[in-house]
């Protein structure tokens, strides 16, 4: 029950964090690997739950601290037309949310965006908690059967370091910033990529 907690703990804190964290699968992976007697469903499900608490944390904090104090009027008005497509759509979002939270790719540039937009979480909350159960159960089981049939050095988290991964996640912040700056009227309109300009106050 206590390793549960801190596996609880240290999910949660990886995924309110918005950028240079470890990958939560390869967190589990390496738990799969090091305590090879705990269950695996029980710790996915701890495991999935702690994750999209922590993305609506995310979510939460990108919507009051991002949008409410950083962004213009005009920035808000831009974004609120994919709102409004997306609650349009909300069987494609979450179909689509589903898919990709079945991936190991990484979801916390998502949870800000979607945070910029002020809607509601719950939205996306339940795709992204079954798509990570079975996600995390595969990483955890690869951590087991690698604990029982490969003789390797238990320290898989040191590579997350590398120059690729902090390259990545810098991309990462790069896309929630342009994400604020396309002219998502005539993108979702005329299916056009241009970016949004903000107007003077004479214009």
């Amino acid at each position: 029950m206590d390793n549960l907690i801190v596996v609880f703990a240290a999910v949660y804190a990886l995924n309110i964090i918005p950028a240079f964290a470890p990958p939560t699968w390869v967190v589990l992976s390496f738990v799969g690997f090091k305590y090879p007697e705990l269950n695996l469903l029980s710790l996915a499900l701890i495991a999935s739950f702690a994750s999209t608490l922590g993305r609506m944390t995310l979510a939460k904090l990108s919507q009051h601290i991002i949008r409410n104090k950083f962004l213009s009027a005009q920035a808000k008005d831009n974004i609120d037309v994919i709102k409004s497509a997306l609650e349009q759509r909300k069987n494609q979002t979450v179909g689509a949310l589903l898919i990709y939270s079945l991936t190991p790719l990484p979801s916390n540039y998502l949870y800000i965006a979607y945070g910029l937009t002020a809607l509601p979480i719950k939205l996306i909350a339940f795709p992204f908690f079954f798509g990570r159960f079975v996600s995390y159960s595969g990483s955890i089981f690869l951590g087991q059967q690698t604990y029982k049939h490969v003789d390797i050095d238990a320290n898989l988290l040191g590579d997350y370091l590398s120059v690729y991964y902090f390259l990545t996640q810098i991309a990462v912040l790069l896309l929630v910033y342009l994400f604020t700056k396309v002219d998502w009227r005539v993108m979702i309109d005329e299916k056009k990529l241009k970016w949004h300009k903000a107007k003077g106050p004479h214009s």
